[in-house]
């Protein structure tokens, strides 16, 4: 079984600081504030904030199964290349089987997720998250 890897956005000091140094050194190194001996410090200084930036925010392609939310929503990508963004306030309805999961919008329209080679812990606690951050009661969730 494979497992979900989740991140829940909320602030963090070493996040933060990460992108805090990020920033100063694209600032430094495009604005060539200090000037240094060797003229492609600069360049690289700017390099190293612009590459820390896209390692930080390129992680959720590192996982096959990823899903990252805070309290306005979530981004959910279970064995596909790309994910799909869901509003938890668009959410009207949870189903749950054996190989899908399916989030049933309330415009009508539907996400799909194939669930077939996911640990069940994991499945719980994705279920869990929903249901917490979308306002309607686990029992309104069905299981075919």
């Amino acid at each position: 079984m494979k497992k979900i890897h989740f991140n829940h956005l909320t602030f963090k000091n070493w996040t933060s600081l990460l992108m805090l140094i990020s920033l100063v050194f694209i600032l430094m190194g495009s604005f060539e504030i200090i000037e240094f001996e060797y003229k492609r410090t600069n360049k690289i200084l700017a390099s190293i904030g612009f590459f820390i930036q896209a390692a930080y925010y390129s992680k959720m392609f590192w996982y096959k199964n990823y899903v990252e939310w805070n309290k306005r929503g979530m981004n959910i990508k279970i064995n596909r290349l790309i994910s799909k963004s869901i509003t938890f306030k668009n959410i009207a309805k949870l189903e749950l089987d054996n190989s899908n999961l399916k989030i049933i919008l309330k415009s009508g329209s539907d996400k799909i997720f194939e669930i077939h080679n996911i640990a069940s812990t994991d499945l719980e606690k994705l279920v869990e998250i929903i249901t917490q951050n979308s306002g309607f009661e686990s029992t309104e969730f069905s299981t075919n």
